[in-house]
C-alpha cells in the first residue's frame, strides 16, 4: 500500500496548483484591462518651500485633531521626501538658501529625504522667465559655466555640512525653454542654442556631483510638459543630441488644468520610459478640492478646466481619487521606471506668490482653509488604498 500513497501526494499538489492558476486568471480578468496592484513608489513627497512664510502668517495645520507642522504630518502619512527650492537673492522672506537649510533640518529630523531645486535665478524660473541672478555674468558663457558649477557645488556641500545631505538634485526648474537667458535660451531651437544650454547644464551637473563626493547624487532634469509627448520628446532628443547624458531622472510638471488629461500623461510617461530608459518623476502636481470660494484669477475656478472632471470633480473625494489614479499610472510605467511624485505645496493657503499678488491656489491644498487635513493626504501612504473607479487614463 505504500507506493500508491507516494503517488497520491504529487497528484494532490498538481490539483492545488491548477486551482491556484484558475483563481489567478479570474482575479486578473476581474481586475479590468491594464490593472495591476499599485506598487510602493520610491518617491512620495511634497514641495514645502512656503512653510516658513505660512507659519509666520499664522497658518496652523492639524491632522486627526492634532496640530503639527507640515513635515511631521506628511511623514506620519507615509511621505518620504520633501522638495525645496532655492533662489539666489529673492524678495525678503522668500525661498533663499537660509530658509531651505532650515527646512532641510526640519525635514531630516522628521525622517524625510531631500530633493533640492536651485532655480539659478533671484525669483521664479519657468518656461516664461529664466532670468539670471543679478550678480551673475549675463553675456560671458565661460564665466557663466564656472559660476553655475561653483554655485551648485557649494550649495550641495553646505547641505551636507549641516548634516542634511541632498538625496536628489533637480538642475533648474521647468527648463523647457532653457536656463539663464539669454545665454542658455533655446527658444529659437538652433543647434548653437542647444550647445550653449548643454554646456551650462553639464557644468551644473558636474558641480552637483563635486559637492557630494563618494556617492552618486541622482540628477533630475525638469520640464513642464506632463501631458505633451511631442514637446517632451523634442526637448530630450535635442538635449541628449547636444551632449547632456549624465542625468538620471526625467522630471515633469503635471497639472491637469494646464497639462491635459490623465490619458495624455500616461501616454507621455510610457513614451519617455521606453525611449530614454531613465526614471520618471512627477516633480510638480496638484488638483483642486473645491471651487466654492474660487474667484477670477485663481488657477482653477471653473469645472471645465478639469479634463477628467466628470470622474474627478473638484471635491475632497475627487482630489483623493486623482492622486490614487496618478499613483496607479506611475506604477504602470514600463520597466518599473515610474519613480513617484511631488505634490506642489500641499499646505499653501495664504502666502502671495509674489509680493502684493493675490493668493491664487488655496483650493489646490491638501488642507482646507482652516488648516484641517483632507483625505488626499492618503496619497503619501506606502501602500495606498485602492482608487475608486477606473482611472480615466487607464489603457
Amino acid at each position: 500500500m505504500a507506493p500508491p500513497a507516494r503517488v497520491a501526494l504529487p497528484l494532490i499538489l498538481v490539483a492545488v496548483l491548477a486551482v491556484l492558476v484558475v483563481v489567478s486568471v479570474l482575479v486578473t480578468a476581474l481586475s479590468g484591462p491594464g490593472a495591476r496592484p499599485a506598487e510602493v513608489l520610491g518617491v512620495r513627497g511634497a514641495d514645502i518651500s512656503f512653510t516658513l512664510q505660512e507659519e509666520a502668517a499664522g497658518t496652523a495645520l492639524s491632522d486627526g485633531g492634532q496640530r503639527r507642522p507640515v513635515e511631521r504630518i506628511l511623514a506620519a502619512r507615509g511621505a518620504n521626501y520633501v522638495r525645496l527650492r532655492v533662489w539666489v537673492s529673492p524678495p525678503a522672506g522668500y525661498s533663499d538658501e537660509k530658509s531651505a537649510l532650515t527646512l532641510a533640518r526640519r525635514a531630516h529630523s522628521a525622517g524625510l529625504k531631500i530633493m533640492l531645486v536651485p532655480h539659478y535665478s533671484d525669483f521664479w524660473a519657468d518656461p516664461h522667465a529664466q532670468e539670471p541672478p543679478a550678480s551673475w555674468p549675463r553675456s560671458d558663457l565661460a564665466a557663466m559655466k564656472r559660476r553655475i558649477g561653483d554655485y551648485t557645488r557649494d550649495l550641495v556641500s553646505r547641505f551636507a555640512a549641516q548634516g542634511t545631505p541632498v538625496d536628489m538634485i533637480q538642475i533648474g526648474n521647468e527648463i523647457t525653454n532653457g536656463i539663464l537667458w539669454p545665454l542658455g535660451s533655446v527658444q529659437a531651437g538652433t543647434a548653437d542654442e542647444w550647445a550653449r544650454l548643454a554646456d551650462l547644464l553639464n557644468s551644473a551637473i558636474a558641480g552637483a556631483r563635486e559637492g557630494a563626493p563618494g556617492r552618486h547624487l541622482p540628477v533630475v532634469l525638469h520640464v513642464d510638459s506632463g501631458g505633451d509627448s511631442g514637446l517632451s520628446r523634442y526637448f530630450f532628443d535635442s538635449l541628449i543630441q547636444a551632449g547632456v547624458t549624465s542625468f538620471d531622472i526625467i522630471g515633469l510638471s503635471y497639472y491637469p488644468f494646464w497639462n491635459g488629461s490623465l490619458a495624455a500623461l500616461r501616454a507621455n510617461l510610457d513614451m519617455l520610459a521606453s525611449r530614454y530608459h531613465r526614471g520618471i518623476l512627477i516633480a510638480e502636481t496638484a488638483y483642486p478640492q473645491s471651487l466654492a470660494a474660487a474667484k477670477p484669477g485663481d488657477w482653477v475656478n471653473t469645472p471645465d478646466q478639469l479634463p477628467d472632471g466628470t470622474a474627478l470633480p473638484a471635491t475632497p473625494a475627487g482630489q483623493e481619487r486623482f492622486f490614487a489614479q496618478l499613483r496607479q499610472i506611475l506604477s504602470d510605467v514600463p520597466d518599473h521606471r515610474g519613480l513617484g511624485f511631488f505634490v506642489w505645496e500641499p499646505a499653501w493657503l495664504t502666502v502671495s506668490p509674489k509680493p502684493g499678488e493675490p493668493m491664487p491656489a488655496a483650493n489646490l491644498a491638501m488642507f482646507d482653509r482652516d488648516g484641517t487635513a483632507l483625505p488626499s493626504l492618503n496619497a503619501f501612504a506606502a501602500i495606498p488604498a485602492a482608487a475608486s473607479g477606473a482611472a480615466p487614463g487607464a489603457s
